[in-house]
């Protein structure tokens, strides 16, 4: 079980704090698609999961040559709420907006079987 201080410091970083806004949307995205909607380098996407990941914020999944994350499903009630909200007020910035634009916006996702490659 994550502990509320940790929770809060994975969260400090704008990255992290943006890939699980759009995890949260969009249920499950690979790194290209975070690289993608975010506009970063996938290495740095890449380390910023692992850490959200370390910490039990985010679960992932193989699917052939491609990992997708999740937030975790069993995180806390205490942690889902205050994520919830979190979303919620973030949900209606210029960034979060244009990382949602961007996401729409990129051709080739995963199911078109073209992503990643």
């Amino acid at each position: 079980m994550i502990e509320p201080v940790d929770y809060f410091k994975c969260l400090a970083d704008e990255t992290r704090l943006r890939c699980i806004v759009l995890l949260h949307g969009e249920g499950e995205l690979c790194v290209c698609e975070l690289t993608q909607a975010l506009a970063l380098s996938q290495p740095k996407i890449s380390r910023h999961l692992a850490y959200l990941r370390q910490a039990g914020l985010l679960t992932d999944s193989r699917k052939g040559q491609w990992v997708y994350y999740r937030v975790n499903s069993e995180l806390t009630s205490w942690l889902v709420s205050l994520l919830d909200e979190t979303i919620k007020a973030l949900n209606e910035s210029a960034i979060y907006q244009q990382d949602v634009f961007r996401l729409k916006e990129m051709i080739d996702r995963p199911n078109s079987g073209q992503c990643c490659e």
